[in-house]
């Protein structure tokens, strides 16, 4: 038993030192970000209990944000679920791709998969883990190190939230502010593809906000935009980022080179 509980041990502490290095930088950001999101609950009249338990067990920033206004406006569970379902979409493309790092995992694999966020899936999917290092407690330390951050920041914003002494009248444009850098960010640092998906994006909302109006655009210019992007497609792919080609190329040079000894084969 001694010696379990000893490789036990050995096991997790060298991971977790491996891990909360790599975290430090988004302890910063999620500190403050959470604390943003739990002060506007707070400001909204809501317990710190709120946010507290909304962060621990929703784990998705842009939908906690937007979980503020659900909750405070009429009771519509269709419009919640294609909202939550459009907001956080990406997060399947992150769990197809760590399949494989995931397997193998035993009781850790569950919760790698809950707690897998932006942050999270940028870290454990490019780190190069040390020689020696347990694979699934490195994956499980920068899952848990991140929401922590995330969760204690939410806490103490709830906590400061209700008694601030200055006119919070705005703070809720901090969702709006989130996803204007996200967007920016994309633009900047994006291809030409993803920049012409960003502007689909903001051009079908538009076209939504003209006709359906400010209330009820959000669920049009969402459904609008998914079968834009599924029709527009095969153009997408077409301009692919030239980081990709090197794989194209190597899978057209592999199935060519097959397709040469079939013949020979033949011959």
């Amino acid at each position: 038993m001694a010696d379990t509980a000893n490789a036990n041990t050995n096991a997790w502490l060298p991971a977790l030192k491996a891990a909360f290095p790599l975290t430090i930088p988004i302890c910063l950001g999620f500190l403050f970000l959470g604390a943003s999101y739990g002060i506007l609950m707070g400001t909204k009249g809501f317990s710190f209990v709120w946010p507290m338990c909304m962060s621990a067990f929703i784990f998705a920033g842009s939908m906690e944000f937007v979980t503020v206004n659900l909750l405070l406006s009429a009771f519509n569970p269709l419009a919640g679920f294609l909202l939550a379902l459009m907001v956080n979409a990406r997060h399947l493309f992150y769990g197809l791709s760590m399949l494989g790092k995931f397997k193998g995992l035993g009781w850790k694999r569950p919760y790698l998969i809950f707690g897998m966020c932006d942050e999270t899936f940028a870290i454990n999917s490019t780190a190069k883990i040390p020689a020696g290092i347990d694979r699934g407690w490195f994956y499980f330390w920068v899952t848990l190190c991140n929401q922590l951050y995330w969760v204690t920041g939410a806490t103490l914003g709830g906590l400061i939230g209700a008694h601030l002494p200055f006119n919070t009248d705005g703070l809720d444009f901090v969702l709006t502010a989130l996803f204007l850098v996200i967007f920016l960010d994309q633009w900047l640092d994006g291809k030409h593809r993803e920049r012409l998906s960003a502007v689909i994006g903001v051009l079908t909302s538009l076209a939504c906000l003209l006709i359906f109006g400010a209330n009820d655009f959000m669920i049009p210019s969402m459904i609008a935009m998914l079968i834009l992007f599924v029709a527009l497609r095969p153009h997408l792919d077409v301009l692919r980022p030239a980081a990709d080609a090197p794989e194209a190329t190597a899978n057209h040079a592999m199935s060519h080179a097959a397709d040469q000894q079939k013949e020979g084969q033949t011959r």
